[in-house]
């Protein structure tokens, strides 16, 4: 199960989410998160760690050259787009390899994308971050294999994700002691839970 936690704003939270097992970190890149984090700042967590480790822009709403310009200035491998626009010329705009995230309200909004590596979250009425579950009876008896799961998870609540044979999962709240502030020992047993799927 491939694992990535997001809200990342500090090289401390970082190297310890990778010293977990990770396998991609996520920085918020929308000023009204109190995740978020400027380009210049993840530039310099980023500069400064180990290889192999996927670093993933999360960006609401956002213009494709600004999601260009701070992904390459903050060495972003992926851009994962939460945006009204889903036109094929919005997406055909960007530079970056990107994911986008599907708020799901309904079992059709992920049906719909079975075909595509999306990113499934809750929807609800702010962006991200809000501990809100996606119902896991809209993924019975569908191809899981492209899907990564977010919203609400934490190592007491995954084991219920058994047998969806999803891609991966994205965490953010909860393996926090605060807002933006990791809980290192919940992120080691988030991931260690995770690989047991």
């Amino acid at each position: 199960m491939r694992t990535k936690i997001c809200g990342i704003t500090n090289l401390e939270d970082a190297l310890n989410a990778i010293n977990a097992g990770v396998n991609a970190l996520g920085f918020v890149f929308y000023d009204k998160s109190p995740r978020y984090i400027t380009a210049k700042d993840a530039a310099i967590i980023v500069k400064q760690l180990p290889p192999f480790v996927q670093c993933v822009g999360l960006f609401v709403n956002e213009e494709p050259q600004i999601i260009n310009d701070i992904c390459k200035s903050a060495k972003m491998d992926i851009a994962q787009i939460i945006s009204e626009d889903d036109s094929t010329e919005y997406f055909n705009s960007l530079d970056t390899k990107y994911i986008k995230v599907v708020r799901a309200q309904n079992e059709n909004d992920i049906l719909k994308h079975q075909n595509e590596y999306i990113l499934v979250d809750a929807f609800v009425e702010g962006f991200g971050g809000a501990g809100k579950r996606v119902a896991l009876e809209w993924f019975e008896g569908i191809d899981c294999s492209k899907f990564i799961l977010a919203g609400g998870l934490n190592e007491s609540n995954l084991k219920e994700l058994s047998g969806l044979n999803l891609y991966g999962i994205d965490v953010s709240s909860g393996v926090e002691m605060s807002k933006g502030k990791k809980d290192k020992t919940k992120m080691n047993n988030f991931v260690k839970v995770a690989n047991a799927l």
